[in-house]
């Protein structure tokens, strides 16, 4: 009897190695499984944001160029009317010059009123 305990033993114990090793492979193949997902999910993440990036690119081209027309029209118009003003003080610079001249040193003084 002592000889099939023996037996009955050495059999479960082959059982539960051969069970570990099941689960030790089940194990490994779950981690490889979990790590090809995130893989695979890094990939579709950084297709996304490609596509993404480009399309906001292409918008935003799309819609830059009015801007950009815009913004040298009122930079044109910007720079007409600095000319403008340019061309005005030039104009009138002696006349104003003579006036803040003539205010600062004919000094007219006016004695104060008692009220």
């Amino acid at each position: 009897m002592s000889a099939q305990n023996s037996t009955g033993i050495q059999t479960l114990l082959d059982a539960e190695r051969e069970a570990s090793k099941i689960v030790q492979k089940a194990r490994e193949l779950r981690t490889k499984r979990v790590r090809e997902a995130r893989d695979e999910a890094k990939k579709e993440i950084d297709a996304y944001r490609k596509a993404k990036e480009d399309e906001f690119k292409k918008f935003e081209a799309e819609h830059t160029k009015g801007n950009k027309q815009a913004e040298d029209e009122a930079n044109k118009e910007a720079d007409g009317k600095i000319k403008e003003i340019q061309a005005s003080g030039k104009k009138n610079q002696a006349s104003v010059v003579a006036d803040l001249l003539k205010g600062v040193l004919d000094v007219k003084p006016v004695p104060p009123t008692a009220e």
